[in-house]
């Protein structure tokens, strides 16, 4: 068990490491100047601009300002802004909290109303699984910002029941102004939720363990319990880390669609002004979101699951 988690995390640094790589040099072979970004059409003297190059590096090889930097994260440093010229822990810390409840709502959403509907789904009569099917086969095919756009326009604008934009302030407040953006994240990724878990409960309800229960006479409550859901665990937190994934990326959108002032709206202006390090904090984040997540996942299903585990133990 200590083998595989030190080898999931191993790779988890890899992952990292490589997708900071890459990141760095798509912004680096970008087409703009992240100083004429800066500048505008404001006039500044040469030497300023010769001063900001050198104390950001911009004149620097791309693997020695791409070292560079992983030096200073190795060291607690992200950076400082080119942008906002200041520190860019300054600048994402505030920010994390708004990211951190759209995210953390979406997974609540679609753990326990994406996984409760598939199972009502798996476990109903044809014409309620059917109906089912047909409205997740719409959801799915919804894109996040589809979905945004839809719902401001019913019922932000239109009835008026939610805010346009913005997070709000105070627990009660902040729930209210992400109702819509939580919904138009994981109207998709539900969806997916939904049929994915429909189609591994109906398979584990048709194998042999599940058919000697019900010849047995266990009631039904238990034989769902124990022996479909619980052998169904493997590919259900699967999708969920999938979806999980999706929903990252698809929170910049949606911090975008919304103004929420989160770190996926950060990141998109960022990208826009070529501000390398701020980019390449937020997607460090981001990128060590997911890998928490998939090792969190891989856990749950070795414990969880005896034959996941078994194989675990067995290598």
């Amino acid at each position: 068990m200590t083998r595989f988690v030190l080898f999931r995390l191993a790779e988890g640094l890899v992952t990292l490491l490589a997708s900071s790589l890459l990141v760095f040099a798509a912004l680096f072979l970008s087409p703009g100047d992240p100083i004429a970004i800066l500048i505008g059409n404001r006039t500044v003297s040469q030497e300023t601009v010769d001063a900001l190059r050198e104390q950001y590096r911009l004149d620097d090889p791309f693997l020695a300002r791409w070292w560079a930097w992983l030096g200073d994260v190795l060291t607690g440093d992200l950076g400082r802004s080119l942008t906002y010229r200041d520190d860019v822990w300054n600048l994402i810390e505030p920010r994390l909290g708004t990211t951190a409840a759209l995210l953390g709502l979406a997974l609540l959403a679609i753990v326990l109303v994406g996984i409760s509907l598939g199972i009502v789904a798996a476990m109903s009569g044809r014409r309620v699984s059917d109906l089912m099917l047909g409205l997740t086969s719409v959801g799915v095919a919804v894109p996040p910002f589809v979905a945004a756009m839809l719902l401001i326009t019913i019922f932000a604008v239109g009835l008026g029941w939610f805010p346009t934009f913005g997070a709000g302030s105070g627990f009660g407040d902040r729930l209210h102004h992400l109702v819509l953006p939580v919904i138009a994240l994981t109207v998709s990724a539900g969806s997916y939720v939904v049929r994915v878990t429909r189609a591994a409960l109906r398979e584990e309800a048709q194998r042999d363990p599940v058919q000697t229960a019900i010849g047995r006479g266990l009631p039904r409550g238990r034989i769902v319990r124990h022996h479909i859901v619980r052998n169904a665990v493997t590919p259900i937190t699967t999708v969920v880390a999938v979806t999980l994934t999706s929903m990252v990326v698809g929170s910049i959108v949606i911090e975008k669609a919304f103004a929420l002032d989160g770190i996926g709206l950060l990141l998109t202006e960022a990208v826009l002004r070529k501000d390398f390090a701020i980019v390449q904090a937020i997607t460090l984040i981001l990128i060590a979101f997911v890998v928490v997540t998939a090792l969190v996942v891989d856990l749950v299903q070795v414990l969880v699951d005896p034959r996941v585990r078994a194989k675990v133990v067995g290598r």
